[in-house]
Parts: C-alpha cells; sequence; structure tokens
C-alpha cells in the first residue's frame, strides 16, 4: 500500500473529507497466525487496518451490487444480473448523493460465469459529428476501469449536414449499425462474433454506467431514445446472483434492498470486524485480487481471511480488532496525498480509475465517489469554503470570475451545481439547477466571465450567469465529462470563490 502523506485542509474540506490523522503502514505479511492482542502489539493492529483499506473497496462493491439485484430482483425497482436498470427522469429536488441533473444514466450488473456477455451501444453517425454526448464506463468487482468510452449519438438540436445519395445511405447504415462489446472472463478463448470488441474481466461481476446528456427537463425524451437503442445479450443461465446464497457462511446477511445506482459506503461502514472479513472472504471467490497483489493477499491470509472459507477470529482478539478496524475506517476518511487542491477545489487526476497498488486512494473513492472513472473520463472538483476559507453560504453571493478563454476545459462538457452541506440538491423551486457549457454566459468586456452563485437571485443584468444555491450552508461541484489534459493535471483549476 503506498504511503500517502498528510496535509492540512480547511474546516469544511475536512467535513467532505474526514480528514484523519493515522499514518499509513505498508501492506505486508510478516505474521503467520492470526493476530495476538498483546501489550504494545501496533504492528498487528496495523495489519488489520491495511487489510480493511485493501479489501474496502470490494466489499462496497459487492453490497451495491446485492442492494440493486436483490439476489432474485424481486423488489420494485431491483434488475437481475446482466439487465440495464434505466433512469428515465432527472432527479427530484432534494435528492441526495450529489446527483448529475445533466444526464440521464443507465446501469446493469454483469456476471461473466456462464460466458460472454454482449453489450450493444448506438453508433456514431457519420452525419452527427456535434451529436448527443454520451459515455460508457465499465468496472470490475474491485472499482477499476476495464473499459470506457466517449460518443455523441443522434442529437435533435445539433446541426446536421444534410446528405444525399450514397451519402446518405451510408450515414444511415452507421446509424443503424451498433457497437458491441464482448465482456468476457480472463482468459477466455471461445469464439466472439464479428466486429465486436473484446473487454476481458477479471473478476465475475462488472458494473456497467452509461451516461446520456440531457439538456433540461424538454430534453429527456429525445435523450431516452438512446437508452432504448442500448441492449445486453447474455447465456441463457440462472441470473441469480450469489450475493444471498450465504446459509454456508456465518456472519453473512443479506442487506435491505434498496434502490441504488453504486452506493454502499454507508452499510461497509457499520460492519464489524467478523462481518466485513467474512463478507471480504466470501467476495473473494469469485473476484480475485490483481497479480500484483500478493503482498496484500497474504497479509490477508495472515489474519486467516481466505477465498471460500468462513472467517472466525478468536474472541480474545476482538479489542485488537476493532481498534483495527477503527484505525482502517480513519485511512479510508483521510485525503490521499495524490489529490489536486487548489483554489479551495480538491478534485483527483492520475491514479484515479487506474489504481495500481495504491490502495488507499481505491478505498477513498469507492467511500466517497464509487464509480470513479480516470482522469480522461472526468474530473469533479469540490469546493465547501470561499477564498477566505469560510463556509459557502446561501444568504452570501459568491463570484467565481474566469479569466478570458478559461472556463472549464474539456472535450465533452461541463456543468456546475450546488448541493447542500450533506449533497442533496435545492429542496425549492430553482430556475435551474446547473450551469453548463450550452448556457448563453454574458462576457465581460475583455472577453472574461463572472458566474455569480447565491440564494437570492442577482440584479437582472447577472441573471444569465446566476446559479441559485440552498439556503444555510452548501458545496458546489464541477463535473468535467471528458477533461482536457490541463484540467486532469492541474494546469488549470477552478477560480477562487470570492465572497461579495
Amino acid at each position: 500500500m503506498k504511503n500517502n502523506r498528510r496535509w492540512a485542509v480547511s474546516l469544511y474540506t475536512a467535513l467532505w473529507m474526514a480528514a484523519g490523522l493515522s499514518s499509513l503502514a505498508v501492506l505486508g505479511g510478516c505474521a503467520t497466525q492470526a493476530p495476538v492482542a498483546t501489550s504494545g502489539d501496533g504492528w498487528r493492529k496495523d495489519q488489520v487496518a491495511d487489510a480493511y483499506v485493501f479489501g474496502y473497496p470490494l466489499v462496497v462493491s459487492d453490497i451495491a451490487r446485492e442492494k440493486v439485484t436483490g439476489g432474485d430482483a424481486s423488489r420494485p425497482g431491483q434488475a437481475p444480473v446482466n439487465t440495464l436498470r434505466h433512469a428515465t427522469a432527472l432527479p427530484p429536488v432534494g435528492a441526495s448523493g450529489r446527483p448529475s441533473v445533466d444526464t440521464l444514466e443507465s446501469t446493469a450488473w454483469l456476471d461473466v460465469s456462464s460466458g460472454p456477455v454482449l453489450v450493444s451501444l448506438p453508433n456514431v453517425p457519420s452525419n452527427s459529428p456535434r451529436g448527443r454526448y454520451y459515455d460508457a464506463r465499465a468496472f470490475d468487482a474491485w472499482t477499476n476501469v476495464i473499459y470506457s468510452s466517449i460518443a455523441r449519438g443522434p442529437d435533435q438540436a445539433a446541426p446536421v449536414k444534410k446528405l444525399t445519395g450514397k451519402a446518405a445511405r451510408a450515414a444511415r447504415l452507421a446509424a443503424q449499425q451498433a457497437n458491441v462489446l464482448a465482456f468476457v472472463p480472463a482468459g477466455y478463448t471461445g469464439t466472439l462474433p464479428d466486429g465486436v470488441t473484446r473487454v476481458e474481466t477479471p473478476t465475475r461481476y462488472v458494473w456497467l454506467s452509461l451516461r446520456v446528456r440531457v439538456n433540461g427537463q424538454r430534453d429527456v425524451r429525445e435523450a431516452r431514445k438512446l437508452q432504448t437503442a442500448m441492449t445486453i445479450e447474455a447465456p441463457s443461465a440462472d441470473k441469480t446472483s450469489t450475493a444471498t446464497a450465504g446459509s454456508a457462511w456465518p456472519n453473512v446477511t443479506a442487506s435491505t434492498p434498496t434502490v441504488v445506482t453504486g452506493a454502499g459506503g454507508d452499510k461497509a461502514d457499520s460492519l464489524d470486524a467478523t462481518a466485513f472479513f467474512t463478507r471480504l472472504a466470501k467476495a473473494l471467490q469469485d473476484n480475485p485480487p490483481a497479480p500484483n497483489d500478493p503482498h496484500a493477499v497474504s497479509l490477508l491470509g495472515d489474519l486467516g481471511v481466505k477465498a471460500g472459507e468462513p472467517v472466525q477470529f478468536r474472541p480474545a482478539d476482538s479489542d485488537l480488532l476493532a481498534t483495527g478496524l477503527a484505525d482502517g475506517r480513519t485511512r479510508v476518511d483521510t485525503i490521499p496525498s495524490n489529490a489536486i487542491s487548489r483554489n479551495g477545489w480538491v478534485w483527483f487526476g492520475d491514479g484515479a480509475g487506474n489504481y495500481d497498488t495504491d490502495y488507499t486512494l481505491r478505498a477513498f473513492l469507492a467511500r466517497r465517489q464509487l464509480g470513479t472513472g480516470t482522469k480522461d473520463d472526468e474530473v469533479k472538483p469540490v469546493a465547501f469554503s470561499d477564498s477566505d476559507g469560510h463556509a459557502l453560504n446561501g444568504a452570501n453571493e459568491y463570484i467565481l470570475h474566469f479569466a478570458p478563454n478559461q472556463l472549464p476545459p474539456v472535450r465533452g462538457f461541463w456543468t456546475l451545481t450546488a448541493y447542500t452541506k450533506d449533497g442533496a440538491l435545492i429542496d425549492d423551486k430553482a430556475l435551474r439547477l446547473s450551469l453548463n457549457d450550452r448556457d448563453r454566459l454574458k462576457k465581460n468586456r475583455d472577453g472574461s466571465v463572472d458566474i455569480s452563485v447565491s440564494a437570492a437571485a442577482p440584479a437582472k443584468a447577472r441573471a444569465s450567469n446566476w446559479l441559485p444555491a440552498p439556503d444555510g450552508d452548501f458545496q458546489l461541484m464541477f463535473r468535467l465529462y471528458a477533461p482536457k489534459p490541463d484540467a486532469s493535471n492541474g494546469t488549470w483549476a477552478p477560480p477562487a470563490i470570492e465572497r461579495q
């Protein structure tokens, strides 16, 4: 595990990150038996904490999958594995979890245990170079990105060049053809249909996320046309998840089914050591660690956590285990040192999505932003305080001043959204819930742009550049879809938030 340094942040950034003070130990296996609670045995306490941080993302994703599929998908809003679930409307006011108000998301949990799973996505029509943005991302059970693509489908609002003759026929054929992804188990040697893109997955389960841009409520119907063109074809096998078939697994109980789109951290955080490591051992059966994780696997073995075997800790070790888990939770809530912090904003670039052995960053993002893409997919700067370090509050007016040509640099699009301090949407009828690159922002004479953020509407002359904020303390989040390198490496940063 990488040893991530701690660094100072403002109180309100700390509320988001819950920064802790513990230092990280390097994963390694030295003990040959389960931990023994002896005086001053801090090394073995650190073993428990290291093992917790390493296994946390798998436990979180395992719980998230179980909630959505529910074993047999018998509850309303659930769907079996290898079945798409479509968000058919934008999130309602008051929705929690910092939801996007500019995309419709389609998700599925794929199970490749019975053979290849084919996912068909709409192709990019050759006559629509500026069509509707949508992207596709797939994550293995450890939350690593194994597939990512960005496309533009048909958009009724986008200008389309009129084609005739052979060009028109070619465009129609291109629009009818699908981009087919074949998700296959690691080492699969069977045949696949011609023209498909092979995506090899190291784990049995894969989380698929497909996002389609929406330009307001009136645009939802058009955006859904892309959703209806997405399909999944899987082998005819029992689609029942094994997550709830745990009679031989003491201390593993099914989560209460809840409709979620990837969230599972709260439940994982409530498990005690026995329940946590038992669930981890069970999930390891189908979702093995990466080949470069031998030290972590050795550590788990030293603690008695092995794939496919129920975990049994000695009662005498309960205090040690509880202390180790508490340290592990602190690490999961601590800002990793490779975060980018500028002008009061915090986000992640290098390492996100492709974690290698950076187990701390992987666990941190699994806790805060499960399903985080790579720096080429998306970056999400977040701010809780103004340029003076005071909490953002809707009673004030704030200005974000963008120098000429310094609006967020993206290949896709960007949005800016205000949430309550707990991450919920404004709970009243606001004129808008976000600002984005398609808004007609008024420029200053020198080409710069000032965005105003407040609960009360500003003067009419500045209304076009106003983002409504909640009453009371709030947070701001930029979403940069397909960011340019300047945004993902920190060369560009959102401007400081100046209180007026």
